[in-house]
Order: C-alpha cells, then sequence, then structure tokens
C-alpha cells in the first residue's frame, strides 16, 4: 500500500474503525476549545499569585490567540505535506509541554511566553483534525463526522468555565494548565492506534515567501482587532497594525496568484461553497464569542453568580448547540446547506435579540436562560453546515489548508466579535456610568487626603472607568468606610446598571449582524455543496479513495 496518498483506503484498519477514530479526534480538538474559555475563569486568581497588571493579563489572553491565527495557515499546508496524523501528534506533544511548563512559570513573563509556545501546538492541532475527518470518511458519512465535530467544539467551549471554575474551588490556578496533560495523554495514545496518515502525494515544497508574508499579516490583522476593541478604533496603534496586515495580505494573495505551488490556491475562492461558508463562519464566530464574552461576567459581576455557578448555569447553551450541531447535518440534507446556515444564523439574531431587550440588572435566571438555549440552537445548527460547505468544497490532498481555513476565519470572527461589541460596549457604559463618577469624585473631595491620598482618588475614577471588573474592586477597597457613606454600594449599583446598559446595546448590534449574516447567506452561499471543479483540484486528484499509513505509524 502507497504511504502517500490523500485518504484513507476502505480496507485499511482506520477507515473501518473510523467512527472510534473519530473519538480521539474530538478529544484532541476538545484540548484547544477548552482553552478558548477556561482560561477566563482563571484570569483573577493569576492576577492575584503572579501579581499581573490588566496590560500582563491581556497579553497572556493575546499571546495565545496572536500565534494561534498567525500560524494556522502555515500548518495547515505542513500536514498537507509532512501528514496530518504526525502534525496532529507533535502539535499534542507541544501543548502538553506548554501547559505543563505554564502550570509552573513564577512570572507573567514566562506564563505569556508558554502561552505563545501553546499558541503554536494549537495551530497544528486544530486544522489536522478537520483535514484528518476529510481524509478518513467517505462523502455520505462526511456531514454528520463534521457535526460531530463541531459540538465536540461547542461542547469545549461551555465545559471550560464548568471545569475551571471546580478547579479553581478546589486548587490552584495552575490547575487549569496541568489538566490538559492527562487529556493529552490519552488523546495520543488512541489517536497513535487508531488514526490513520495522509498526505498531499503532489505536494510541492513549502510555500516560504507565502508563510512569511500570511504570518505577518494574519497576526498583524488580528492583533490590530484585539488592540483596536481596547484602545478604540481610530488610535495609531491598531490602524499602524491594519495598514501593514493590508500590504502583506495583499502581497500574500498576490504571490500566490502568480505562485503555481501555492499554499492557498486562490482558485478555491471562485467555488462560492468556499467563498460563502467563509464568510458565515466569520460572522457565526462573531456572534458566538462575542455573545459568550458578555455571558460570562454578566452571570458573575451583575447577577452575582460565582466562576462555578455562572459556568454550570451556561450549561443549558452549550447542551442546545451540541444538540443543534449534531442534528444539523440531517437538517441540511433536507434544507440544503443555504437555508440551513442562515436559518441558524437568524436563530442566532433572535437570541440576542432577546438578551438585548430581556437582560436587566436584577434579572433571574429563568428570564437570561432563554436567550442562551436560543443562542445555542443557532450557532449549533450554523456552524456545522458551514463547515462542511468549506471542507466539501477542497480538494483532499489541500483538506490542511481548507481546514486551516476554516479555523483561521472562526479565529478572526471571533476576535471581531471582542473587539466590535465590546467596543459598543465600554463606550455606552462610559455614558451610563459617568454620574456616577460625578458622584465618586464629589464624595472623595470631601474625604481627607490624609485618609484617601489624590493617587488613590485618581486610581478609582481609572478602575471605574476601565469596566465593571475595576468598580467592583473599588467597591471593595471602599468598603463600609464612615468617611464614604453608602459610595460603595453606589458605585456597585451605577456600575452594573452601566454595564447592562452597554451589554444590551451590544447584543442589539450584534443581533443585526446576525440577521444580515442570514441574508448573506441566502445570497452567497449554494444550495448543495459544490465539488471542487478541475481548474479549482489539484493536478490528478480525483478524490481517490487510496490509503495512507497504517494505524500507529
Amino acid at each position: 500500500m502507497n504511504a502517500e496518498r490523500a485518504t484513507i483506503t476502505t480496507d485499511s484498519i482506520a477507515y473501518k474503525r473510523r467512527w472510534l477514530g473519530l473519538v480521539f479526534i474530538g478529544i484532541s480538538l476538545l484540548v484547544v476549545s477548552l482553552d478558548n474559555t477556561i482560561l477566563n475563569v482563571a484570569i483573577p486568581s493569576i492576577a492575584t499569585e503572579l501579581g499581573a497588571s490588566a496590560s500582563d493579563l491581556q497579553w497572556i489572553i493575546d499571546a495565545y490567540i496572536l500565534v494561534f491565527a498567525a500560524l494556522l495557515l502555515t500548518m495547515g499546508a505542513v500536514g498537507d505535506r509532512y501528514g496530518r496524523k504526525r502534525t496532529l501528534q507533535i502539535g499534542l506533544i507541544l501543548f502538553g509541554v506548554g501547559s505543563f511548563a505554564a502550570g509552573f512559570v513564577t512570572t507573567t513573563g514566562g506564563l505569556t511566553a508558554m502561552r505563545a509556545f501553546m499558541g503554536l501546538a494549537g495551530a497544528m492541532i486544530m486544522p489536522a483534525t478537520l483535514s484528518i475527518i476529510s481524509a478518513t470518511f467517505p462523502d455520505k458519512e462526511r456531514p454528520q463526522a463534521i457535526a460531530i465535530w463541531a459540538a465536540v467544539f461547542g461542547l469545549g467551549i461551555g465545559l471550560g468555565p464548568v471545569l475551571g471554575g471546580w478547579l479553581l474551588e478546589h486548587f490552584a490556578w495552575n490547575s487549569i494548565f496541568l489538566v490538559n496533560v492527562p487529556i493529552i495523554l490519552v488523546a495520543l495514545i488512541g489517536g497513535y492506534f487508531l488514526i490513520g496518515e495522509s498526505k498531499d502525494p503532489h505536494a510541492p515544497r513549502l510555500d516560504l515567501p507565502g508563510v512569511v508574508l500570511s504570518i505577518v499579516g494574519l497576526f498583524a490583522l488580528v492583533y490590530g482587532i484585539v488592540e483596536a476593541g481596547t484602545l478604540g478604533w481610530t488610535d495609531p496603534t491598531p490602524l499602524t497594525a491594519f495598514a501593514v496586515a493590508a500590504v502583506f495580505l495583499g502581497l500574500f494573495a498576490w504571490w500566490e496568484n502568480r505562485n503555481p505551488h501555492a499554499m492557498l490556491p486562490l482558485e478555491l475562492f471562485r467555488n462560492m461553497s468556499f467563498t460563502g461558508a467563509n464568510f458565515a463562519l466569520v460572522l457565526i464566530s462573531f456572534g458566538l464569542l462575542g455573545g459568550v464574552y458578555f455571558l460570562s461576567q454578566y452571570l458573575q459581576s451583575v447577577l452575582g453568580y460565582t466562576p462555578l455557578e455562572a459556568g454550570l448555569r451556561m450549561i443549558p447553551m452549550s447542551i442546545a448547540l451540541i444538540f443543534a450541531a449534531a442534528l444539523s447535518a440531517r437538517l441540511a440534507k433536507r434544507l440544503g446547506t443555504k437555508y440551513t446556515v442562515a436559518l441558524g444564523a437568524a436563530l442566532a439574531g433572535v437570541a440576542m435579540l432577546i438578551m438585548s431587550t430581556t437582560y436587566e440588572v436584577n434579572s433571574t435566571y429563568d428570564t437570561v436562560v432563554l436567550g442562551m438555549i436560543i443562542l445555542g440552537l443557532g450557532l449549533g445548527t450554523a456552524m456545522s453546515p458551514a463547515t462542511n460547505s468549506v471542507m466539501g468544497s477542497v480538494p483532499v490532498e489541500k483538506a490542511g489548508v481548507g481546514s486551516a481555513m476554516n479555523d483561521t476565519t472562526r479565529q478572526l470572527g471571533g476576535a471581531l466579535g471582542i473587539a466590535v461589541l465590546g467596543s459598543i460596549m465600554i463606550g455606552t457604559y462610559l455614558t451610563s456610568v459617568a454620574p456616577t463618577l460625578d458622584n465618586v469624585r464629589a464624595t472623595l473631595e470631601n474625604i481627607p487626603v490624609a485618609l484617601i491620598s489624590e493617587e488613590m482618588r485618581v486610581q478609582a475614577i481609572d478602575a471605574i472607568e476601565r469596566g465593571i471588573q475595576g468598580a467592583g474592586i473599588v467597591a471593595e477597597r471602599i468598603g463600609s468606610s464612615p468617611f464614604a457613606g453608602d459610595l460603595a454600594q453606589t458605585i456597585r449599583d451605577g456600575s452594573r446598571i452601566a454595564f447592562v446598559d452597554g451589554m444590551t446595546s451590544a447584543m442589539l448590534i450584534g443581533a443585526c449582524i446576525m440577521f444580515g449574516a442570514a441574508l448573506l447567506t441566502l445570497w452567497l452561499l449554494p444550495s448543495k455543496v459544490r465539488q471542487p471543479t478541475p481548474i479549482e483540484a489539484a493536478a490528478g486528484d480525483q478524490r481517490p479513495e487510496v490509503v495512507a499509513e497504517g494505524v500507529g505509524d
């Protein structure tokens, strides 16, 4: 049997045990998916234990995102050339090493470096999981396998806050990294025996100019989006990053268009099953991560739940997402990809509209959970068919690059969701919290400088302006001081009202964007997935059913 072919043959052990192998592909994906949300729960503990500033914490989060997003396309191409299983297993090993090291660092700089290292490993893992599915499952089974893949991704996002909250109640902050190690060991051992190897049989040498241009361009683009959410969209820093991204991504497109051995063949974009689905995934991820970003803060900082309690109360959304994702393949078979993805986006829009009109400072959980369930149903319905559209429109030889493109659009959409909706939220928050700030200033002026220094006054105002978490810290420090009267409660009430005002304003904009995504999907996305045309396919690609290396190789 030839060991350098694109897909797995029907007489191989990997093919016969493909559904069992999918379990370990899912466990591999779960490691990356969990990491997206579990860290957020531990941020307060890390700040306390390592003495991290707000800027330090931001870099601990962003270091992973930036490296992960910048390297996805490159690692997808590496998997196509050198082997998807090999890339997956090396990525898992590196992720385990990074997680273990992160659990024992004692400085914010060390933790930031380990998070960047884990981003590199994650960029090897995630494209490999989806491209292995494309190489292993036949056309008839692939939509259901991808639906399970999408359900596992949703499970990780929902399980992260619950697992993180439980770990922090029983162990130190570093447990959120160390917990990755046993999961990775299971994925490594099971994957070694049950996942077959596959690669592009005609892979040229790695497109080094394309690699460099894509890494720099994507890094600058994601950096600009992240910084714009913090500094504002007109600040020189994000504007400079966007300019750099435009230059390098423009050069990347020019180079790929003239390179006969392009890393990302631009002919793929002529197939609207590929292009339309990628646009849809940007907007779907916009709603998913943008919505989750607010919900976690709302449950903890406004409604007063602990991290574990908040995580448990987000489980219904995860269950709804998993349920919808698992059924989406059947729904797409009946309605068509176009209408299924549009329906999911519209449901997500309805959910965000409900959130924008019913979520209040004193809302009950019964009111809150309805919007979360509908959001989960909508995103689960849309995510899997859109992903299947991307992968079904790409030649199997380029499955790694197709998967990487799918993952890159998810990352860009998620970063945009947090940045755009976050900017709207903070703008409304500052307007709404202004009367509270005036009250704080007036009260602090009547307190002697000997009790509260001028520097402390400025820091208190700055903390309240930064957001509800900073306001909560200020209120806790003021406490029940006889000089401050009921100022602490005034700060708590004012910041909660302002946060809800900002969140609901952002959710309303988010709802409009999700409805726009539904209309865009109806316009761009074909009802049935269009197979790659001869122009798009690699030389000699007929989607052959040929072997890769045997199980365990």
